[in-house]
């Protein structure tokens, strides 16, 4: 289903909060009847992002929840006579309008409401028995960040987040901008630099990329002390990381340097680092596969390990 969508990408589509806090309660009755008495609830919203709804939700009151959602949803005004067949209407502010409505039966949120939607999905997710809230944004931008935090916490003290510092951010471009931005905004002079070209190779040496790499390392810190985030995490490391290894390794692997490529590139350091995947028939669990061996079937055990093992030349 595109329904749900990468908080990255385009399309998201959000449900009304009664949607959620059934979620949200299944979670807490779950943990419950498991008798978990330290679990965490994470919510999770990707609004700010997100231009579309599932559903219009059933208001019983002005001012309730489901009002305050409908609020969002982009309508026109309309009478009897100008309203298409099977139209689905609504009386909103004592006028009779039609929302949005795309092809695929979808709801469409005004413009600039994001981070309003923001800011009462956090705040309903506290009120519902949400402990730490996770904000998709845009770009890794404290003060963004730090924005939408502070309205939260207008409502919602003790609010905290868990920030995603996602490989789906170009981080060196957005933090190069952020320090074109602060020195424009100083009068410093920034004529040395295209704007519209901030992530070429040329500036990697140079004032520009020392300030931005001096942002990437402390973003941690400063959003944690500026925006209240309570735990970072990174996603997909490891599949950019084997990306990365691989595409070097397959480059000397078969050019020139043959199976050095692996010894010096990958083998060697591993050894010398003192990493344990070196071992990797060990850390895929051979030891371990032994020791029930052992257990069961004493000396007749037929073990992995040994001295025709070739993990022992690692020892």
């Amino acid at each position: 289903s595109d329904a749900k969508q990468c908080g990255h990408q385009a399309g998201k589509v959000t449900v009304p909060h009664e949607d959620y806090i059934s979620k949200l309660n299944a979670i807490r009755y779950a943990f419950l009847e498991l008798g978990v008495e330290d679990g965490v609830i994470v919510a999770r919203t990707d609004s700010e992002g997100a231009s579309l709804t599932q559903k219009i939700p059933v208001s019983n009151e002005p001012g309730d929840l489901a009002s305050k959602y409908i609020d969002f949803i982009e309508m026109e005004e309309v009478t009897l006579e100008t309203a298409n067949e099977n139209d689905s209407l609504l009386k909103h502010n004592g006028k009779l309008v039609r929302p949005k409505r795309l092809a695929n039966g979808l709801y469409s949120f005004r413009e600039e409401t994001n981070i309003d939607r923001v800011v009462l999905d956090c705040v309903t997710a506290l009120e519902n028995g949400a402990d730490l809230l996770w904000i998709e944004t845009p770009t890794p931008n404290v003060e963004h960040i730090k924005m939408m935090v502070d309205r939260i916490k207008e409502q919602q003290p003790q609010a905290k987040l868990v920030y995603n510092n996602s490989p789906s951010f170009n981080w060196t471009l957005n933090f190069r901008k952020q320090v074109i931005a602060a020195w424009e905004k100083e009068g410093k002079d920034i004529s040395a630099y295209n704007k519209d070209n901030l992530m070429s190779g040329d500036y990697d040496d140079t004032e520009l990329n020392v300030a931005a790499d001096e942002l990437a390392k402390s973003f941690q810190r400063d959003a944690a002390r500026e925006a209240g985030v309570f735990h970072h995490l990174i996603t997909l490391p490891t599949y950019h990381t084997a990306a990365l290894e691989m595409n070097e390794l397959s480059k000397g692997y078969f050019g020139e340097d043959g199976m050095l490529a692996y010894v010096a590139g990958v083998q060697r350091k591993e050894i010398r680092a003192g990493v344990e995947a070196v071992k990797h028939q060990a850390m895929a669990g051979s030891d371990i596969g032994d020791d029930h061996k052992e257990i069961f079937s004493g000396e007749n055990a037929l073990k992995a390990g040994g001295g025709k093992n070739t993990m022992d030349q690692f020892k």
